[in-house]
């Protein structure tokens, strides 16, 4: 389970908050506080490995907290949720660390994206092995915005890209689109219909995979 703490300073939009988390797994919320000093004291006691932080809290600015605890040795990550559109307080977030900044109002698919997208790094910076050079690149690859830049179909959605694009750049070995559906969270139709638009685009390579009875399994290497 990924444990998320909100602190948000309006009680209805936490509950919305923690509504949309709690239909994503493997998230569950741990708790939802208010105010700055709040969420400092539920930290301590909780260790939460996400915090879905408001910018405008009653008592302080929201990324005020994150000083204090990475003084105090908490390695919890970090995603902004605000209606702030101020472009230094984006560029300050981005510089402190933060793994996602989301602006309100939002839908629940756009959350959904970023959570999955969130988890499949954090999946693949635990499991990762430092032998040589090439696995601390794809490391910090993931701590990157994936580069989807280029022009989708009608139907597909960037987001939704973006987040097929990290999950195959984080797996070591090819994925299949039931592999790839799986850490996603997507359909297998849908994550199928994303690797084969990046297979068709030149970004990854399609391997056949042969031994059991009826069509080779299709599976799908980013090519780096």
């Amino acid at each position: 389970m990924i444990d998320v703490l909100i602190v948000e300073d309006d009680f209805m939009v936490a509950g919305i908050h923690q509504s949309y988390v709690d239909r994503v797994a493997p998230f569950k919320v741990v708790g939802a506080v208010n105010t700055g000093e709040q969420a400092l004291a539920a930290i301590r006691r909780m260790h939460p490995h996400l915090i879905l932080l408001d910018l405008y809290l009653p008592d302080m600015f929201g990324l005020d907290i994150i000083p204090q605890l990475r003084i105090e040795g908490h390695n919890c990550d970090i995603m902004v949720i605000s209606g702030s559109r101020n472009a230094d307080e984006v560029r300050s977030s981005l510089r402190q660390g933060v793994v996602n900044f989301l602006l309100k109002p939002f839908e629940f698919e756009d959350l959904r994206l970023r959570l999955m997208h969130y988890a499949a790094q954090r999946e693949s910076l635990l499991a990762a092995v430092v032998r040589d050079q090439t696995d601390i690149d794809r490391a910090l690859l993931q701590r990157q915005p994936p580069a989807s830049n280029f022009v989708l179909p009608k139907g597909m959605s960037t987001e939704t890209a973006k987040l097929v694009e990290s999950a195959l750049r984080g797996s070591v070995e090819n994925l299949s689109a039931a592999e790839c559906a799986a850490l996603t969270g997507l359909s297998r139709v849908s994550a199928r219909r994303y690797l084969e638009h990046f297979h068709d685009a030149g970004r990854v390579k399609l391997c056949l995979r042969y031994g059991s009875p009826g069509r080779p399994e299709r599976r799908y290497h980013w090519i780096k």
